[in-house]
């Protein structure tokens, strides 16, 4: 069957934009070349123009510049339409690839939307919020824990603190009237104690002299000698 009524041909693949921009480019590039060398021809048939007289002959190389001048115009025109050609395919390539990017960022959207599903299943409110009330508990029972091996022992609970105050100042005023009942020949000098803290030693105090009129004197008038003395 192939042989008589021939395979299907396959079908080129159609061209992509950056396929169609690159020979539209080359195209305008033959173009510019034509434009170029249609100025060098026409700047020597404008020096022909300037060095010959008026006359047939320079009528002549007028009209084959006008017509030098006609082919550029239509070069000029066919290089803008594919100027304006490759803008429109630049135009086409740059919202195509805005779409790749968008296509892109959705399916990656999509794979963290997926990811994120699969998380938020192991993961439950409830479980967080008894877990935040077991904490709180656990904290409260090792704040009591604390409070109990802290309390003080034999300190009745109830003990009042203004009669505490009144106590203390009966003690102060028993203290007051014991200081005032004792004479002040057997309270405490203040200077000696004074002394006493300082670590001074205590002055040192001369032999009192005794009267001549008492002491023993012997024949001669003189002081006798003690007997002691004489022995020795």
């Amino acid at each position: 069957m192939k042989k008589i009524f021939g395979a299907k041909k396959s079908k080129d693949p159609p061209p992509s934009i950056q396929d169609a921009t690159e020979r539209i480019n080359k195209r305008g590039e033959s173009v510019d070349d034509k434009i170029k060398k249609l100025d060098e021809e026409l700047g020597r048939y404008k020096e022909q123009i300037r060095k010959t007289r008026p006359g047939p002959s320079q009528d002549a190389i007028k009209a084959r510049a006008i017509r030098l001048l006609k082919h550029k115009r239509m070069y000029e025109e066919q290089r803008n339409m594919l100027y304006n050609q490759t803008y429109n395919l630049d135009q086409v390539a740059f919202a195509a690839d805005g779409l790749k990017d968008a296509q892109q960022t959705m399916n990656a959207m999509k794979a963290a939307n997926k990811e994120l599903k699969g998380m938020m299943k192991t993961v439950k409110i409830e479980d967080i919020d008894n877990m935040q009330d077991e904490m709180t508990d656990l904290m409260d029972v090792s704040n009591e824990i604390q409070e109990s091996l802290g309390r003080s022992y034999n300190i009745p609970d109830d003990v009042d603190e203004e009669e505490l105050m009144g106590e203390l100042d009966a003690l102060e005023a028993d203290m007051e009237f014991e200081s005032s009942a004792v004479p002040s020949y057997l309270q405490p000098d203040k200077e000696s104690d004074f002394d006493a803290e300082l670590n001074l030693p205590a002055a040192p105090t001369a032999p009192a002299a005794v009267p001549v009129s008492r002491q023993q004197v012997d024949e001669l008038g003189l002081p006798a000698v003690p007997r002691a003395s004489i022995r020795s």
